[in-house]
């Protein structure tokens, strides 16, 4: 989260992406290295909360976020903080897109790719979400409730591009 991406640092990036979207409130679930992520975002306008079981996964990570969230909350946009190419105006497609529809998830794809972010609302899968274990994230979610899904294709292969390696984060300099 502290390597550079284009003069910040890819927690940074991803933040600043949020806080020009319509996202109301963030909330950063951070774990490893948590006091230097901390410190980078802190004149930022995001709440952190430490993760101290992240080696568990994704999963811990999703149900610290969860469990920090205001309780009239309708909604829950759930992004990783490795897809630095994410931009404002995709995530605001994606909040749009919740707003007007009835299904309770909302979910990007690229050349039909699912991707990330993902909108939950949080009545239908709040505690789905806050029982979730291992590291996969909010999919089994998804893919338990198909027929609630609303899938949003965008023009950005940013929700489906992320930095998993050290090879990722050498090609995203070029």
């Amino acid at each position: 989260m502290l390597l550079d991406v284009g003069g910040e640092t890819l927690i940074e990036r991803v933040v600043n992406e949020f806080l020009r979207s319509q996202v109301n409130r963030i909330i950063l679930v951070v774990g490893f290295e948590a006091e230097r992520v901390r410190e980078v975002v802190r004149e930022k306008d995001v709440r952190v909360v430490c993760n101290r079981h992240y080696r568990e996964g994704m999963a811990a990570s999703i149900r610290e976020g969860v469990r920090h969230i205001d309780p009239e909350t309708r909604g829950v946009l759930i992004a990783l903080a490795d897809h630095p190419w994410l931009t404002s105006e995709t995530v605001d497609q994606l909040v749009d897109a919740y707003r007007r529809t009835e299904k309770g998830i909302v979910c990007p794809t690229y050349g039909g790719q699912r991707g990330h972010p993902v909108i939950f609302n949080l009545e239908k899968y709040g505690e789905a979400l806050r029982q979730l274990e291992g590291d996969i994230g909010g999919r089994q979610v998804v893919e338990s409730h198909q027929e609630d899904l609303l899938e949003i294709a965008v023009d950005s292969p940013s929700v489906i591009r992320d930095i998993d390696s050290w090879k990722d984060y050498e090609e995203s300099r070029e």
